[in-house]
């Protein structure tokens, strides 16, 4: 593609054959990324480049139906994946062996690791989320049913924010889970693509297919509740006839340090974003085809991209843009910071 800035990157060798699913970065190893797809793999990079030394696969887990989600343990040593076979699987990393902790009864479409009590915590279109402890010879520790089917969790320290169809959203303490703290529904009027806990525990971001994000804060007070607002991005506008085309925004990655956020999107961009003064600080230059992950290394320097196709348009779209999957990782620098920061 023209314009595409790909001395910026470096490209990851053996990418996925079929459209990436997500992207997560190692806890521990700025360099350790994970990347799950639809055509049925999960792959471990190493992405250094560092000392003349090339990116390279370290590993790749052959699942029995395409992975929709996965992630590290906090010490970075396993990985966990779930996805359309419905089973929830622990990846050890060094031995390469694949464990089936559980499963679910539909589809597994999201998942998050929680910091110092073990929890593997996933969430699935059979309207359950579900805590596993992988350490434990019965790993299942508890199931706990929603209203809707599940889209996106995440958490930080120890409120789970969970989207489900309908735009419904449940905040939970993961030390009570016998009921949502709150209760909301959706500042954005369509489904739910994308959702993002912020390092600062303030808040989340969600994001929808309509081209719009919201920026959401966890106090329920009036004067909390009133900075949460909601804006339009990744949009195109046909110079010949001002019509806007929106495209939805797959992936939110907020970064470990400045508390800012990266958006991916299908309009084949990624945008930087700080939320606390309603302004986006880069938009980088368009990737070779829409935009499906989006990631920060835990130290913040690094930003990883998946481009693949992302079935907005069906088979039609497929057939026309015919969109090779490709995964970048590229050195991110002042671009990241809020103007304000001090730090």
């Amino acid at each position: 593609m023209s314009g595409f800035d790909e001395a910026s990157y470096s490209a990851l060798p053996s990418p996925p054959l079929d459209s990436v699913s997500c992207l997560r970065f190692s806890p521990t190893n700025p360099d350790h990324l994970l990347v799950s797809a639809w055509d049925s793999t999960v792959r471990l990079y190493n992405t250094s480049d560092e000392n003349g030394s090339q990116p390279d696969m370290k590993t790749k887990f052959e699942h029995r139906a395409a992975v929709l989600a996965c992630s590290f343990s906090q010490d970075g040593q396993r990985a966990y994946s779930g996805g359309l076979d419905a089973c929830v699987r622990e990846l050890d990393l060094n031995s390469e062996k694949m464990t089936v902790l559980g499963s679910h009864e539909d589809s597994v479409s999201s998942m998050t690791c929680v910091s110092g009590n073990h929890s593997l915590i996933t969430g699935s279109w059979d309207r359950t989320l579900r805590f596993f402890d992988p350490r434990a010879s019965t790993p299942q520790q508890s199931s706990h049913s929603t209203p809707d089917r599940i889209y996106a969790i995440d958490h930080i320290n120890n409120t789970l924010v969970v989207a489900m169809a309908s735009r419904l959203f449940h905040i939970y303490d993961i030390r009570k889970m016998d009921a949502p703290a709150q209760q909301r529904e959706s500042s954005l009027k369509y489904m739910t693509r994308s959702l993002a806990c912020m390092p600062d525990g303030q808040g989340y971001a969600t994001a929808s297919v309509e081209g719009r994000i919201a920026v959401e804060y966890f106090d329920p007070s009036p004067a909390a509740q009133e900075k949460k607002y909601a804006f339009k991005c990744h949009r195109v506008t046909d110079p010949a006839t001002g019509v806007d085309h929106v495209y939805p925004v797959n992936s939110l990655s907020f970064h470990p340090v400045y508390n800012t956020f990266a958006s991916a999107g299908s309009d084949s961009t990624v945008s930087i974003w700080d939320h606390k003064v309603k302004k986006r600080l880069r938009q980088y230059p368009k990737l070779p085809g829409p935009v499906a992950g989006v990631a920060f290394s835990c130290d913040g320097r690094k930003l990883a991209v998946g481009v693949s196709y992302t079935w907005d348009e069906g088979e039609e779209g497929m057939r026309r843009d015919g969109v090779v999957p490709w995964v970048g990782v590229r050195k991110v620098g002042d671009e990241v910071k809020p103007k304000s920061w001090s730090g």
